[in-house]
């Protein structure tokens, strides 16, 4: 099975923090993989490393088996490194791409807080996020040079609304729409982007549970539709339970288990740092 993206040895320190320590995972195609962990565990550093947001104080990334992002200590974090096997990658070239790059390459995001442009309806959301891949540049625009490629992307736009159940809507304001659709327009917007990879933070925050339930299904739909690789960060553990074919778990920063849904609840580290036990009734 071939790796979508394999995280190695990432360590992210924040002055003397160490917020994500010495992290190795993989996630395969076509898999759902989730990252599950206490708030403050450093899911969303992790996640801020792998698109470029933060560039590691250590470790190294890889997309669809190609090395798109490498650090190691360096300066006065020779001294104040923290994290473990800080000898590693020094004699490599430091990889440091910005997050449109990295998005360009076929992965995209979503946030802990919904951030749609209030003032756009849904279609102009999901339609500013599809000109991320124009081919014209800003003169070709506004000599309206680019009329077939504006046409196509509209089209697209119009089909991807569909698919996710947004045609209805694609003229309101983006804020107008209920909690959970805004939810499901964030995601649109990040398919616009045509990722291999999507990676969604806390994508069930707010939710109620029959929003969480509809949530759980449209992911796996997604997932078939677009031919998708999924990591996902969520709390709701129904749902990462239901959907999800590998867990990775951290705690303060350290990875502390992996596996399958049932091994994962059956973790007996795993249910005393996060899980808990439920009562007997």
């Amino acid at each position: 099975m071939a790796k979508v993206l394999e995280v190695e040895n990432v360590t992210m320190q924040f002055g003397g923090v160490v917020a994500v320590n010495n992290l190795s995972m993989v996630v395969n195609e076509g898999e759902i993989v989730a990252l599950i962990g206490p708030n403050g565990a450093g899911k969303t550093t992790a996640f801020n490393v792998i698109t470029g947001v933060y560039q590691p104080t250590n470790g190294r990334v890889a997309f669809r088996e190609e090395t798109i992002i490498r650090n190691h200590p360096q300066g006065k974090m020779k001294k104040l490194y923290k994290g473990e096997i800080g000898e590693y990658y020094t004699k490599e070239r430091v990889l440091a791409p910005t997050p449109d790059y990295i998005t360009s390459l076929g992965m995209a995001r979503t946030f802990q807080n919904i951030r749609l442009w209030k003032t756009q309806t849904v279609f102009d959301n999901v339609l500013i996020a599809k000109h991320h891949q124009s081919r014209h540049g800003f003169i070709s625009a506004m000599l309206r040079l680019n009329r077939d490629e504006e046409k196509a992307q509209r089209e697209r736009v119009r089909d991807l609304l569909e698919i996710v159940g947004l045609s209805d809507v694609q003229n309101e304001l983006a804020t107008s729409l209920p909690y959970g659709k805004q939810r499901r327009l964030e995601i649109a917007r990040a398919l616009a982007a045509d990722p291999k990879l999507l990676l969604l933070d806390e994508p069930a925050a707010g939710m109620n549970p029959q929003e969480t339930e509809e949530l759980t299904e449209f992911i796996g739909e997604i997932r078939d539709k677009f031919h998708l690789t999924i990591l996902l960060i969520e709390h709701h553990m129904d749902l990462v339970m239901d959907i999800s074919d590998r867990i990775y778990v951290l705690d303060f920063g350290k990875l502390i288990a992996d596996g399958t849904p049932e091994q994962i609840q059956n973790n007996q580290r795993v249910i005393d740092a996060y899980l808990g036990v439920a009562d007997d009734a």
